[in-house]
């Protein structure tokens, strides 16, 4: 089906003013890694409602365990870190050759970072007495800023790989896909203690060892990709086949869980922080996107698939920011206005296949809303060149308010 006049002018024009050197099968992994966390963020996160009427977070998980499998489609933070690291090793590299220092380079990466996550806080730090002030219930406002929070973490963690960007694109030059061997060790010994024969003598703060390791693990990888040490197809085959048999070692002998993402209840969990499975599946991953990418890339030569790979990276921060708000949207109204009564999909326990149809059934609402505040927030993303330092200190102000707030109650 041919598209509309206006959206074929639309792709037409994003295709004019694309340069002839992006690169855009790397553009395309961003894409779809960035999408993949709101879709699964949605399909896990459902809520259950109080005798008060308020929300409480749940997952589906909890109750339907033969789902897990379904987390390893939209864990896709190892192809997130893997093009993020492919991308830094090439904007250093020209920062370098234009005479800009690695200090100044590292400076505009992490406010670009910063900015977003400044204005969601702020935002919701001015939301919560006004939604109490109009009868939201104390815990609901509990639920939302934990899921609010929920993504910034990546932020945060984000951040500190890409501060140590020139040492591991070093590293990535002198030793290529052997420098991404330590952190993979690193979270190695960390789970083979916390999960081994003395784990009941283990400090439980332990697992959070693995946090910068594991995901500068597949950040490594797209620095050895980056510098050109991973476009040989024996080495991606090589991540890939790795990846698959670890993956499958780890599950079936080792009992690691299979959900991909925490469950409510469960002891042990592959995500916060990262566990070797996690790994695992980030190599193989790593290994199909190496493998991929010039036949991704003849795709995107399509201007009509092209056009929205640029439109969701450009709105990449504002997605991971915004999207648990715009499920949030739905969801409170939805407590407030529906006399106490659970709305399927949506506050109704998650405990069913007929929950899971009746979610699938919502994302649409979900993405139009998010759409519609990213229409309003994107401004976070720009340059705040306009803003005054009075502004800039109350949302500063603001955003610790909130912070504060968020970790006293996660």
């Amino acid at each position: 089906m041919p598209l509309p006049a206006d959206l074929r002018a639309f792709a037409t024009a994003i295709e004019a003013r694309t340069p002839a050197h992006r690169d855009r099968a790397v553009d395309g992994l961003r894409a779809l890694a960035l999408l993949s966390v709101p879709a699964g963020h949605w399909l896990v996160g459902g809520f259950t409602l109080n005798d008060e009427g308020a929300l409480h977070n749940a997952s589906p998980l909890a109750a339907l365990g033969a789902l897990a499998p379904a987390s390893w489609l939209f864990q896709l933070l190892g192809i997130f870190f893997l093009v993020g690291g492919y991308s830094a090793a090439h904007s250093l590299r020209r920062a370098t050759e234009r005479g800009t220092s690695t200090g100044t380079w590292l400076r505009g990466r992490l406010v670009r970072l910063g900015r977003p996550v400044l204005g969601v806080t702020a935002v919701w730090a001015a939301l919560l007495p006004l939604l109490s002030l109009a009868g939201v219930p104390g815990t609901t406002l509990r639920t939302a800023s934990v899921l609010v929070v929920q993504p910034l973490w990546f932020v945060g963690v984000y951040a500190a790989i890409t501060a140590l960007t020139p040492y591991a694109l070093r590293a990535a030059e002198r030793a290529g896909l052997w420098s991404a061997l330590p952190p993979l060790q690193s979270v190695a010994v960390v789970d083979a203690l916390r999960y081994g024969p003395f784990a009941d003598a283990m400090p439980s703060w332990l697992a959070l060892l693995n946090l910068l390791p594991g995901w500068l693990f597949g950040y490594q990888l797209g620095l050895v990709w980056g510098v050109g040490r991973l476009s040989r197809r024996a080495a991606a085959r090589l991540l890939l086949g790795g990846g698959v048999v670890l993956f499958a070692v780890l599950l079936t002998v080792f009992g690691y869980p299979a959900s991909l993402v925490g469950v409510p209840g469960e002891a042990r969990t592959n995500s916060h922080p990262p566990s070797l499975l996690v790994l695992a599946l980030a190599a193989a991953q790593s290994g199909v996107a190496v493998l991929a990418r010039e036949r991704l890339a003849a795709l995107l030569a399509r201007p009509a698939l092209w056009a929205p790979v640029v439109v969701i990276n450009l709105a990449a921060m504002t997605i991971l920011c915004w999207h648990q708000s715009a499920m949030l949207a739905a969801a409170i109204p939805a407590a407030a206005l529906n006399g106490g009564a659970a709305v399927a999909g949506l506050t109704a326990d998650p405990t069913s296949l007929g929950w899971v149809a009746a979610r699938l059934a919502w994302l649409p609402l979900f993405a139009v809303l998010l759409a519609g505040i990213a229409s309003v927030t994107r401004y976070f993303e720009q340059p705040w060149t306009g803003a005054s330092t009075g502004r800039r200190v109350l949302a500063g102000a603001l955003a610790a308010g909130f912070s504060l707030y968020a970790l006293a109650v996660v």
